[in-house]
């Protein structure tokens, strides 16, 4: 039987963590996606809730952005993201 080389050992616990790290900020956009679209469908009945959805879509901008420059998301999909989430927010602002 063949002996794992300790230089596949150390690669494969490098991509372990970087596994994990990834999934921890892919969850963090994934969270503040959702929490930006309950309180954009909130601010659609109660228009008090406007700023609140919007602190929530700058919140959720920065993350992608992050999510982003570190090469998690690919850019071009940060920027379909933002700009549907972006629509959608604008929408609702107008229907009020």
């Amino acid at each position: 039987m063949a002996k794992k080389q300790s230089s596949a050992e150390k690669r494969h616990r490098q991509s372990e963590e970087r596994r994990l790290r990834n999934k921890s900020v892919k969850s963090s956009v994934r969270t503040s996606t959702k929490k930006f679209l309950v309180l954009a469908h909130k601010s659609g009945r109660d228009p008090s809730e406007s700023a609140n959805a919007e602190m929530a879509l700058k919140d959720m901008i920065k993350k992608i952005d992050t999510a982003a420059q570190k090469g998690i998301i690919n850019k071009n999909a940060a920027a379909r993201k933002k700009s549907r989430m972006q629509r959608f927010f604008n929408t609702v602002k107008a229907a009020q």
